[in-house]
């Protein structure tokens, strides 16, 4: 493997574990906090983070992220035959699903629906927190499953 694959799989990687990572904060402590409060406080606290969310860190980890898992289900397609290729197909396409098409799917429309009005804050927590815990759970999963075809390739 070439130098700078080493550091497209890092980066892919690593990546997918500060996804997990900040999904898994909202999972832990800050929806749970945020469970705390009356509901219209709550749904009010949520408003405020989704447009803090909308900001260049965040977005930059999240696209740049799924950029680099398209650019590793390519690299892992075209070189499917060296060790641990199958390794990183998996890993990228799992972190995609759940960075990009987990959130796209469930939690972008959920947390429209709350800063439009049409959803309760009771539906919205009901809806939005499994499918945190399901992108948290695929972007860990994702990181190590690059991890080890990262370790395969070696």
């Amino acid at each position: 493997m070439s130098r700078p694959w080493d550091v497209v799989v890092a980066a892919t990687a690593v990546g997918s574990g500060l996804l997990a990572g900040v999904f898994f904060a909202f999972s832990a402590f800050v929806m749970s906090g945020l469970r705390r409060l009356p509901d219209a406080s709550g749904a009010a606290a949520m408003r405020s983070i989704n447009v803090t969310a909308q900001r260049p860190p965040l977005m930059i980890a999240l696209f740049g992220v799924s950029a680099l898992c398209v650019v590793m289900i390519v690299r892992a397609v075209v070189t499917w035959s060296r060790p641990g290729a199958g390794w990183l197909l998996l890993g990228a396409i799992v972190t995609l699903v759940g960075a990009l098409g987990v959130t796209s799917a469930v939690n972008v429309p959920l947390n429209n629906r709350l800063d439009a009005g049409t959803v309760s804050w009771s539906r919205f927590l009901a809806g939005w927190e499994p499918a945190n815990h399901a992108r948290t759970v695929l972007c860990l999963a994702g990181c190590a499953l690059l991890l080890a075809g990262a370790l395969r390739r070696h």
